[in-house]
């Protein structure tokens, strides 16, 4: 086999620099050109705004509480048109950790990588923006079909303060960009998940939190920056038992409920309101004790409605937990996993008919790591990757195995199924080659989706790559997680984090020959994030499994416009059935999710 690099797609001409191209575009691609380069920002804790504030005396007024989400609304957003509310005195106690903190930051901790560098992360359309309350947008291209009526919904990060520290991409606090369809016309909306670090921090007006991601380098580095949330602690300026989450990663609806997700904290319910804006509507404390957490990519039976979801740990065991959901949002009892011997960075897993499967990877927390001077998060290279098997509704863990799969880093898993009577198990899931850069280099991996089959009889696996390309963030129709399907949409790494277009992929077809039936690049300067899939006609069950539409934001980064895309998703060339024109800016993020319009009427 060829080496694999990121700098895939074979012969292919770009289109001309327009949001989106108007013309279809062959599935057969062409090398990208390196990303340009892009200018440093400047400043240290402050925030960013991409509009003036307003000259004039603002009135500061006492923030809600933070609830406690219940499963009822109980209060409407108090701030959907009011300034940012910040303390006007400071604690002393405040002023005084803040100072300690910004110390460490200048002499202990300098952000001394570009990965982890704000003035590099945070640049170009990875910059955050202000939340900007529903606006009306304009269709610039086709038309919205009546199967969008509804909101697409995509998180990702979006810190509220300059660090003045390390910063890592993992690191924002959850910001939610929607935009709701109804009778062909759209309006779009962006607002912070209001999670507990997010409304102390604009309480006080500065970062509190650590990063979790990016702020313990070294020994003296991580010792002072302990010493320094300690001190946040025992000073009351916040209480981890509230969580520290930033719930920036995903979205998930079930149980009556729609979840803003991250797997650093518990989830927090949201809502679309019939004007298009979004309201955090509190925690959700109910699916775990103080301190715990929860996955960022449960999966839903569409059959029974239940959910299955696991949250990890970092440092003590079990490193593994598994737990299902009831269909009215019952949580079950959990399955403490000791098999999984040391901590594992288990983002994503799967579910079959009758199982649920797990990958450990290389990746995890190591904390000998900071006494080397180096971060604790890393890459194990004498570690063996496996998959791990368990029942879905197992009691414990005495009925699961564990196969090896050597060189398998798959930190998102798309979908799996059981053939032969479930005496074989297929799974999708695009492979990080290598996994040693996921943290500070994450544009030099090539993300290869495979295709892994495993006979339990035999206890044997085959591993076959589906495409050359660097394919990542893919997706099914929702109706077939956990059953078998033959579509699976993915982005095109350009590199990663941006995507350059989307690929549809035919699992039916051979490895040898090339999986890829559709495509669409979208043009020069252009990029993307994570497709969507949303069923023509959901609740018929006797149409098509890529009957549908393709859904996605893009960034135009000559011109610094947004737009929402929407692609017919049985053509051969994804064709662009409609355009719009957003009102602000949409920066790269994670997850997204399309909620019908029945299902928000029930929120």
């Amino acid at each position: 086999m060829e080496p694999l690099t990121s700098y895939f797609l074979s012969k292919f001409q770009h289109p001309t620099n327009i949001p989106f191209p108007s013309t279809a575009v062959n599935h057969r691609l062409t090398p990208l050109a390196p990303p340009p380069k892009i200018s440093r920002l400047n400043g240290s804790s402050t925030r960013f705004e991409e509009r003036p504030r307003e000259s004039g005396t603002i009135t500061f007024q006492p923030l809600r509480k933070v609830t406690k989400y219940t499963g009822k609304l109980s209060t409407k957003r108090s701030s959907i048109r009011e300034p940012k509310l910040v303390e006007t005195r400071l604690r002393p106690s405040v002023l005084i950790v803040n100072s300690l903190d910004r110390l460490i930051a200048e002499f202990l901790d300098p952000p001394l990588r570009p990965s982890i560098d704000p003035k590099y992360v945070l640049s170009g359309n990875f910059a955050p923006v202000d939340e900007l309350p529903p606006t009306e947008s304009e269709v610039i291209q086709g038309y919205l079909p009546s199967c969008l009526d509804g909101a697409y919904i995509r998180n990702g990060p979006n810190p509220q303060f300059i660090p003045s520290g390390p910063y890592h991409l993992f690191d924002g606090d959850g910001m939610l960009h929607s935009i709701r369809i109804s009778q062909g016309k759209a309006t779009f909306c962006s607002r912070y998940v209001e999670t507990y670090k997010y409304m102390v921090e604009r309480r006080i007006g500065s970062p509190v939190f650590p990063n979790l991601f990016s702020a313990f380098n070294g020994l003296t580095a991580s010792l002072a920056r302990c010493a320094v949330t300690a001190a946040r602690v025992l000073t009351g300026q916040f209480n981890p038992i509230n969580g520290i989450g930033l719930a920036n990663t995903s979205l998930a609806l079930f149980g009556g409920n729609l979840f803003a997700l991250g797997e650093s904290d518990l989830p927090y319910a949201v809502k679309v309101t019939s004007d298009g804006d979004i309201i955090t509507l509190g925690r959700r404390e109910s699916f775990g004790k103080p301190f715990l957490t929860m996955t960022a990519h449960p999966k839903i039976d569409s059959d029974t409605g239940e959910v299955f979801a696991f949250r990890y740990s970092s440092t003590i065991p079990p490193f593994l937990t598994f737990f299902r959901i009831s269909a009215n949002g019952i949580k079950q009892k959990d399955v403490p996993i000791f098999s999984m011997k040391k901590a594992s960075f288990v983002h994503d897993f799967a579910i079959t008919k009758n199982y649920a499967i797990f990958p450990e990877t290389q990746v995890g927390m190591n904390l000998s790591e900071i006494i080397k001077g180096r971060s604790p998060m890393g890459v194990d290279p004498n570690k063996v990757p496996r998959l791990g098997f368990i029942p879905r509704y197992a009691e414990d863990e005495s009925e699961m195995w564990w196969i090896d799969m050597p060189g398998l880093n798959a930190l998102h898993v798309i979908n799996a199924w059981e053939e032969d009577d479930g005496n074989t198990i297929v799974l999708i899931a695009p492979n990080a080659l290598p996994v040693e850069h996921i943290f500070d280099n994450m544009d030099m991996i090539h993300f290869s989706l495979e295709k892994i089959t495993v006979n339990i009889k035999t206890e044997t696996v085959s591993r076959h790559p589906v495409s050359s390309e660097s394919l990542e963030f893919g997706v099914v129709n929702s109706a077939y997680v956990g059953k078998k399907n033959v579509y699976v949409y993915a982005e095109i790494g350009a590199p990663m984090p941006k995507a350059a277009g989307v690929v549809k992929v035919d699992f039916s077809l051979s490895a040898e020959t090339g999986c890829v039936v559709a495509s669409r690049l979208y043009g020069t300067g252009c990029y993307g994030s994570e497709p969507f899939f949303v069923p023509r006609e959901p609740n018929n069950p006797e149409v098509e499994e890529d009957d549908g539409y393709v859904v996605t934001y893009v960034h135009n980064e000559i011109s610094n416009e947004s737009s929402f895309l929407v692609m017919d998703a049985k053509s051969p060339s994804l064709d662009i059935v409609g355009a719009v024109k957003l009102p602000g800016r949409v920066p790269y993020g994670f997850h997204g999710l399309f909620v019908p319009e029945t299902d928000l009427n029930k929120l």
